[in-house]
């Protein structure tokens, strides 16, 4: 698509492209990244370290407890955003909330570090309210870029998507593999390091967004203007309840919401407990170094990609935010560090135990593999209605569930552990990651579309909340593993994950007619 007529929002060195889009996207990019990679890692081993022997360093809370906890704090990092969009929008700008936030993360982290219950309860506080500031704030300086470039922001979210999940990548990755070897409060710790890192990153480089996000009355005024001047013309001749029509539109968008984020978030729950409990991890001989090369290349070319990327970004504005680059460049100087010394360790061991948090990172890595290809296909003339995306992608979510529920079917019932085969989680993660990828990042973009743009920060915030409720439920859900699994088998517990997926989804593609009408002309 030719990028010539698109005129990009911010000072003059953002108006410079990287893959077709302002360079100032990038510095979100790896903002974003950092955050990914503490909320992930963190993520990653907090179900194994709750349910852990106390030999091991664990709190052997129970599997339902553990649960618990795990969802009422996704729950609440998706809910927070609504009143950091509303702060941001009212009082902060979203550059200034942006930095807030990641700062207060920071400050989560290295409460979490503390190997006590009241330091853990602090740390998820402070989790959840510096997120609340941070996450919304970040699409809506995306928004800001874009309003002249509707037709790129698609491309534009499923590239920040990429930088999500390449931080979650490599928190999951890190943090697991120190948290499970080497202490699990030393993977809590590690995860915020990267969080200050991240933080003066943006902090030091804003200027590169010049007047987009930089206070509240001007951001608005700014961004009404332009976005009045470019839709004038096409909503002139519109009815007047519009916007109500298009509203309509992202509450549907965001009730299936619900449903897609109960499933897919047992990722960091029962499929974590499956994982560590049910799946056969210890490799020995030529499946071990199998192993150890497949996971050295899984490892090293995605970092390698984006290292490469990083690059591409020090060309353009290194001459300008030089020490903004350095604290990036060092932040990756690390983590070569980390990852050739996590490498060079697995390669000394005569059996590889896979960790029970590994798995989690293949989510990270399809993304990081199909994310690009996605972002094409949503600019070229194959490019599906909003509803088509969301129906596929919670259908290739539940395919992934009956694969999963294929593969448990030889464990009995009530069995608390088993020696399943690696492949299946393998393959489900590749379906649910494809179902993310066709989901998640055009929902983002299709709210910056459909509401206007003093309301941003709001609507990203009350998405979130769909988010969070989905979050909360997979909680729960996730929760009734052992009791599901007592009164029937495993095979039955996922099963319940791959039907409700599917109906939605097809309800959902059932309803494109009526969803294009009410969008009037958005695309």
């Amino acid at each position: 698509m030719n990028t010539a007529k698109y005129r990009f929002e911010g000072s003059e060195m953002n108006s410079k492209l990287l893959m077709g889009h302002p360079s100032g996207l990038f510095v979100l990019f790896f903002t974003e990244m950092w955050e990914r990679f503490s909320y992930y890692g963190m993520r990653a081993i907090l179900v194994l370290f709750l349910t852990s022997a106390l030999i091991d360093g664990g709190w052997a809370w129970s599997r339902e407890e553990a649960l618990g906890l795990y969802g009422t704090y996704t729950m609440l990092v998706y809910f927070s955003p609504i009143l950091g969009g509303w702060l941001a929008d009212k009082f902060l700008g979203y550059r200034t909330a942006v930095v807030w936030g990641a700062l207060i993360m920071a400050l989560g982290h290295a409460a979490m570090a503390f190997d006590t219950p009241f330091s853990l309860y602090i740390g998820i506080g402070l989790l959840v309210a510096g997120n609340g500031l941070f996450k919304p704030n970040m699409t809506s300086i995306i928004n800001g870029m874009y309003v002249n470039a509707q037709d790129k922001k698609d491309g534009a979210f499923t590239i920040y998507y990429m930088g999500v999940n390449a931080g979650a990548f490599l928190g999951i990755l890190l943090c697991g593999y120190i948290g499970e070897t080497h202490g699990w409060h030393f993977g809590f710790g590690l995860a915020g390091v990267f969080m200050f890192l991240g933080t003066l990153q943006f902090w030091l480089a804003q200027g590169i967004f010049g007047k987009v996000g930089l206070s509240p009355s001007k951001t608005v005024e700014y961004e009404d203007a332009i976005q009045t001047k470019t839709t004038t013309d096409t909503q002139e001749k519109v009815p007047t309840n519009v916007q109500r029509d298009r509203y309509i539109v992202v509450g549907v968008l965001a009730f299936f919401t619900i449903f897609f984020w109960a499933a897919f978030e047992q990722a960091g729950g029962s499929m974590t407990i499956f994982a560590k409990d049910y799946t056969n991890r210890v490799l020995e001989g030529d499946a071990a170094n199998i192993f150890r090369v497949a996971n050295t290349l899984l490892t090293v070319v995605p970092l390698m990609i984006i290292t490469y990327v990083l690059l591409k970004l020090f060309k353009i504005t290194f001459k300008k935010y030089a020490l903004s680059n350095l604290f990036l460049g060092t932040s990756f100087v690390i983590i070569w560090a980390i990852v050739l010394w996590m490498l060079k360790s697995q390669f000394s061991e005569v059996e590889t135990e896979v960790p029970a948090s590994w798995f989690s990172i293949l989510n990270s890595f399809y993304i990081i593999t199909f994310a690009p290809l996605f972002s094409k296909l949503w600019e070229s003339k194959y490019n599906p209605s909003a509803t088509v995306k969301f129906g596929l992608g919670l259908v290739l979510l539940g395919l992934g569930f009956g694969i999963l529920a294929y593969g448990s079917a030889s464990i009995p019932q009530g069995a608390q552990t088993a020696s399943v085969s690696m492949i299946f989680l393998i393959l489900a993660y590749l379906l649910h990651t494809l179902g993310e990828l066709a989901l998640s990042p055009v929902g983002l973009s299709y709210v910056s579309k459909l509401v206007p743009a003093s309301k941003i920060g709001l609507m990203f915030g009350l998405w979130y909340i769909a988010i969070g409720m989905g979050n909360k439920t997979a909680g729960s859900m996730g929760g009734m593993i052992d009791k599901i699994t007592a009164a029937y088998d495993m095979s039955t517990f996922f099963l319940i994950f791959t039907i409700i997926p599917i109906a939605a989804g097809v309800i959902l593609m059932a309803l494109t007619p009526i969803m294009n009408k009410l969008m009037h002309g958005v695309k």
